[in-house]
């Protein structure tokens, strides 16, 4: 009968080591002790371990033998958000100056297929990644669980409730509540929430924020106040054009948005329906893409930063990754930073 290949998991168990470790040492990382490489080494010699065809195609030399020595993957959710290429651009400028490779794939909204790319860049060396993690009710979330048991080196862009791993995101609940307390000091008496996707607690967070703001002034929240819509541009548009179509009278004056995408759905939608931006509705974005300010009418909008986040999460990872590698890991860390309300001429007030 076939021997079962040896795995890289095979080698780490017989070390008494990391999955990380291992691949630490098969890279040739000087951030291993030594006597910690001897018995890796010794754990490969004894089970006669050959990395996959995959794995030697990826760490295949180019004249330094180092081209994909190291390497992180980058998962984002939407591959035509904005938002999240300007994430991308962050984190890649900080790896590449490290000399790290970096590989971005996108989830589409599924966890099956985010969970496909965590596997693929464990079997492939990849040595950590950051992830913009798929949160719906429904979504399954054992891969994230199983790699931090395995202590695989990640960063998620969302926090995970009972999953104390390293995160860095922007408080969402408090810049949603700072864009409706925005229309509602303005003097607006009817405002609406076009929400966000399923799969993201950004969508929950946004709405609490939404509800907050109500809770703080003399209007009372109510569900009809939540316009589902999505995160893309056609997201806004239909629900817009399906949500004002059927209200000539009593209709909101003030909107704020999922995402910057959703609320750019919302401009054309008011302006096919003939209503006046910000005449007759106000409209608010969130995070600030860098179309939002070339707008025929520019777009009032949370600035979350973007670029920062993803330099940050970048750094955060090597970090850990480093201080893995020298055994001296400590707690993981949670990074909060500040979104800001840019006003543009998308809003005005009563």
């Amino acid at each position: 009968m076939a021997r079962d290949r040896v795995t890289i998991a095979d080698v780490a168990h017989r070390a008494g080591v990391s999955v990380g470790t291992v691949s630490a040492v098969l890279n040739n990382r000087p951030t291993v002790r030594e006597r910690t490489r001897r018995r890796v080494l010794a754990a490969i010699d004894e089970l006669g371990y050959q990395p996959s065809p995959s794995a030697r195609a990826l760490a295949a030399t180019q004249g330094d033998g180092n081209v994909f020595e190291r390497a992180i993957g980058l998962i984002i959710k939407e591959v035509d958000n904005p938002f999240y290429a300007e994430v991308v651009i962050g984190a890649q400028e900080y790896l590449a100056a490290r000399g790290y490779l970096s590989f971005v794939c996108t989830s589409e909204g599924s966890y099956e297929k985010e969970g496909e790319l965590l596997k693929a860049f464990r079997n492939r060396f990849v040595q950590g990644a950051v992830i913009a993690p798929i949160l719906d009710a429904r979504a399954d979330l054992s891969h994230l669980f199983m790699l931090r048991r395995a202590e695989y080196p990640f960063v998620l862009l969302e926090a995970v409730q009972g999953l104390p791993v390293n995160v860095v995101s922007v408080d969402n609940v408090r810049a949603a509540q700072r864009a409706a307390a925005y229309l509602l000091q303005g003097g607006h008496e009817r405002i609406v929430h076009f929400a966000g996707p399923p799969y993201t607690q950004h969508t929950r967070d946004r709405i609490l924020g939404t509800e907050k703001a109500f809770s703080q002034s003399h209007l009372r929240f109510t569900d009809d106040v939540i316009i589902p819509a999505g995160a893309h541009l056609h997201d806004g548009y239909e629900a817009a054009m399906k949500y004002f179509g059927a209200r000539r009278r009593l209709r909101p004056t003030g909107v704020t948005c999922f995402n910057d995408l959703v609320a750019m759905g919302v401009l054309r939608a008011l302006h096919e329906l003939g209503i006046r931006v910000p005449d007759e509705v106000s409209v608010v974005g969130f995070d600030d893409i860098p179309q939002a300010a070339y707008l025929s009418t520019p777009l009032t909008t949370v600035r979350v930063p973007k670029r920062e986040m993803g330099e940050r999460a970048a750094a955060l990872l090597l970090a850990w990754i480093e201080a893995r590698d020298k055994g001296t890991a400590g707690a993981p860390r949670h990074i909060v930073l500040e979104a800001e309300l840019v006003e543009r001429a998308s809003t005005r007030t009563w």
